[in-house]
Parts: C-alpha cells; structure tokens; sequence
C-alpha cells in the first residue's frame, strides 16, 4: 500500500539517537552510528520523531510500505525494555554503588559509567559526556591489563574501538564528540601493536581538528599488560 512514512538522510545524521528514543514503536534504531527506519510497518506516520531531530535529517514522504502493524509492535514492546530503537544501542548512564559509598567499593567492582562504549555505536551528544573526563581505548586494552577498570576507567566516560577491525576512521565522530560537548580531559590508551596507532592518531586529530586546548595524554600497553609508555 502507498502512505505517509518516514525517511532518514544518514548525511544529515549525526548520531546522536534521540529520534530512537522518541520512537516508542521501536521503528528507528542505530546501525553503525546513524538513525536507520529498521521496519516500515513499525512506523505509524505520525512522526513523533520529526521534531527531536536537530538537524532535519527526518523527513515525511509517501511510498509504497508496508502497513503499520499495530499488533506487532506492542508484542516487541513487551520484550524489549526500552520499547524503541535497538536495545543493545540504547545510551544510558551506570550508577555505581562506589559513588554512593566509595569507602564500601570493591578492587574488582565495574568502572563502567555509560553504555553504549563502542565508538561506531555512541552518540555524539548525551548527558554524561557533560564535564567528562574521556577515555578512548583499544578495546584489547581491558583484556591485557588486569586493573584497567580501577586504573584507567574510573571516573571517566570509555570509548573503545579497533580501527583494523572496523575499518573505519574515527576522527570525524570523535571531533564530534570533543567539539559539541564540555570534554574535561582526555586519555587514550592503545596496545603496542602497529593497527593501535590508528585510534590514538584519531584521537590526537580529533582533539585538534575540535579546536579545543584540554589536557591529554596517551597510555601505550605492551601484550603482556605492562605499561610501555606513558602513565608511570
């Protein structure tokens, strides 16, 4: 059948995921860090959307799509918790007992503040990067180093990725993030393996090309965990 339906310009998108949000039949989510309609018939038309997009990448067009079906949606909504967007996707800041009571946290305890942490998979813009320290990771880090959630992460936003295997550039989403919100500092710790100087000249590039003048510092690790350069 041909109706009104939504449409989604991925150049205009930034990432930031507030239309998934504000889609409560679960017909937008994230996919490789850009708004994406997931089902023509979970999208009922109204566009709840359209007015939380703050950069007019969502649009109204009439094509030919499936109908909107009613029923499926609230069958979704009952399996997912946050009833819209992608799940596994949805931003959202972690309280953790050692904030309420830092004398009772264990040395073992998660220092794991927000969710997403994949680069490809964050948002550019959202609460918790207000006033953050940020890290940005090699995500082989926190597995070679045993005390990297006590010694790295705590009290800071986690970025983690690997250029080699996402094949991506990070430097654009990463001035995004640096540029749009009040980044306190920023660490970077990378594996001394060769494909690892891909994040950390992402990184590096991004805090320059932001514009910005905020203390960093990068964190070499060797395979065996220990600290090659940097932190001493």
């Amino acid at each position: 059948m041909k109706r009104k339906i939504i449409e989604i310009d991925e150049s205009k998108c930034n990432g930031c995921s507030l239309c998934a949000y504000a889609c409560h039949e679960g017909a937008i989510g994230m996919v490789d860090g850009k708004a994406k309609l997931l089902r023509d018939d979970y999208c009922d038309g109204l566009g709840n959307c359209l007015p939380i997009c703050p950069t007019g990448a969502i649009s109204f067009v009439e094509r030919e799509a499936a109908e909107y079906d009613e029923a499926a949606v609230k069958a979704k909504q009952k399996h997912t918790k946050h009833g819209s967007g992608c799940p596994g996707s949805n931003a959202h800041s972690i309280q953790r007992a050692q904030d309420i009571a830092p004398k009772e946290s264990s040395s073992g305890a998660s220092e794991l503040r927000q969710w997403p942490v994949q680069i490809k998979l964050v948002p550019t813009n959202a609460p918790y990067f207000d006033g953050a320290n940020l890290l940005i990771a090699a995500d082989c880090a926190a597995y070679a180093r045993a005390t990297f959630h006590a010694e790295f992460m705590r009290s800071k936003i986690t970025l983690i990725g690997c250029p080699k295997l996402d094949a991506v550039d990070y430097t654009e989403k990463l001035t995004e993030i640096i540029a749009r919100n009040n980044i306190k500092s920023l660490t970077i710790v990378r594996m001394e393996v060769p494909c690892c100087g891909g994040i950390e000249q992402a990184a590096i590039f991004a805090l320059k090309n932001s514009g910005k003048f905020i203390p960093w510092q990068v964190v070499t690790l060797g395979t065996d965990g220990e600290i090659r350069e940097g932190l001493r």
